[in-house]
């Protein structure tokens, strides 16, 4: 059974999977999917509709609005913030009636792709993706995807380097940006990545390169 803490407020149509710990004075609004052994930080607010995987890590003060999809083993940091409207108002035009708060037309989904890490006070904006294991820097504003094991800072967040599942760094762009096609090893825990025009993949296979720049795949 998941762990509620008393203080919480859970909604009506909220699934919570087994082995789940919400925090005090965390609200979930209503239909609302939340995976296996996961863990909500105190004050967090979790709006209708989101969908969260399994093993999830969310700390406190977190803001997930509607439209946002968390896939498995995503960390997100204390005060993180989404988004899911690019161009919000708060009333009509004519500034004599509030608009309405339900999705509509301008609410832009976000995806959180397995792995990835969002670091604390980051913000999030919408219509776009976080890809697989990608980490972003604390403090950073996403206003575009990211790509899978990439890192990203700043304000407009960039891509500065790629990182290994393990989380440690194993390239920096662009000031020593791999050439295309070139293999790396993480220095933690040894998998091995190639590198296409910044574009980053698990490598299935021990490459060598040899000195002409020419790869092949070894034994």
């Amino acid at each position: 059974m998941p762990k509620i803490h008393h203080t919480a407020i859970i909604e009506d149509n909220v699934t919570i999977g087994a082995g789940t710990s919400i925090w005090d004075n965390v609200h979930i609004r209503h239909d609302t999917e939340i995976g296996e052994e996961c863990i909500v930080g105190e004050k967090s607010y979790i709006a209708y509709g989101v969908k969260i995987g399994d093993r999830v890590k969310i700390n406190a003060m977190v803001y997930v609005c509607n439209a946002v999809t968390i896939e498995d083993g995503v960390m997100i940091s204390a005060g993180t913030i989404f988004t899911n409207d690019r161009f919000p108002r708060a009333t009509t035009p004519d500034l004599k009636e509030l608009r309405s708060s339900d999705p509509d037309e301008h609410t832009l989904p976000t995806l959180v792709r397995e792995g990835a890490t969002i670091g604390a006070a980051a913000t999030i904006g919408n219509d776009l993706t976080i890809g697989r294991f990608a980490m972003v820097g604390m403090g950073s504003v996403v206003t575009k995807s990211v790509p899978d094991f990439h890192l990203v800072i700043g304000t407009p967040a960039r891509s500065i380097g790629a990182v290994c599942r393990c989380g440690q760094l194993i390239a920096r762009f662009p000031d020593d940006s791999p050439a295309n096609c070139a293999y790396l090893n993480c220095p933690e825990c040894d998998r091995e990545y190639s590198v296409h025009n910044s574009e980053v993949s698990e490598s299935l296979l021990h490459v060598h390169t040899v000195t002409d720049g020419e790869v092949f795949a070894g034994a």
